[in-house]
């Protein structure tokens, strides 16, 4: 079985190759110190298993499994922790495990035996209980690859049917998060200007109407336009009014 181990200690990381070397039967592809060095290592190496730390600057290890979960073939993930063990009450199966710091070897050994995929509603659970934080970027899938595009990127989401247009003055993608969710956790950075339309306040010039006579939303660097709603009109103009748009 191959492993990727992930902790922003290296001290951490060394202890757990050991340990892997003690026990037997696996072999060490690759360390990583951070979420976003886990999340290209395992597209880059496709390890069986991610030996992945939870609390680490910048992306943590629950946002890093949340994205490698997204993988066509994605391995089995064990977090590692140092941290209250409160969280153990979100499996409500051995789907995973979880590990607290300092791991012991025979505790390592029987996680090990019984790695298996986590589930999205185990992650999900996890990441409400141990992340209050909004991410600081949105993974992407495109070409098979996954990307991660950077919040301060983004101009506008817009819903359509199933998927929501990621857009950034560059390219568009979709994803698969509903509007709603992305409000609730952006809502510094963005407003609602349709029921089918978050767009990035920083990223907004003004307003303007389309052919139609309908008001819309203008950008910077990019000609979209989208369309205001009657619904959200008066609150948009309060917001770009007091931002001085």
């Amino acid at each position: 079985m191959n492993v990727l181990i992930v902790d922003d200690e290296q001290l951490a990381r060394q202890r757990l190759r050991h340990m892997l070397g003690e026990i037997g039967g696996h072999r060490v592809i690759g360390e990583a110190a951070s979420g976003e060095q886990a999340l290209q290592n395992a597209q880059n190496s496709n390890p069986d298993i991610i030996l992945m730390d939870i609390r680490m600057p910048g992306m943590d290890g629950l946002q890093a499994a949340d994205y490698i979960s997204r993988m066509n073939n994605p391995p089995a993930i064990i977090f590692t922790t140092a941290y209250s063990d409160h969280a153990l009450n979100a499996f409500e199966t051995h789907a995973v495990d979880y590990l607290l710091k300092p791991i012991k070897q025979e505790r390592l050994k029987q996680a090990l035996s019984a790695a298996r995929r986590v589930t999205r509603a185990q992650l999900n659970r996890l990441l409400e209980i141990e992340n209050d934080n909004s991410r600081s970027k949105i993974c992407v899938k495109t070409r098979g690859e996954l990307e991660l595009v950077p919040i301060e990127d983004i101009v506008y989401f817009k819903a359509d049917q199933k998927y929501v247009t990621l857009r950034t003055e560059d390219h568009e993608y979709l994803i698969e998060e509903s509007l709603k969710s992305l409000e609730q956790e952006f809502a510094s950075r963005f407003m609602r200007i349709h029921r089918n339309a978050l767009v990035a306040e920083a990223y907004v010039n003004g307003m303007s109407k389309n052919d139609s006579g309908h008001p819309c939303i203008v950008f910077n660097n990019i000609d979209d336009k989208l369309e205001i709603s009657r619904r959200h009109l008066s609150e948009v103009r309060k917001k770009l009014k007091a931002a001085k748009i």
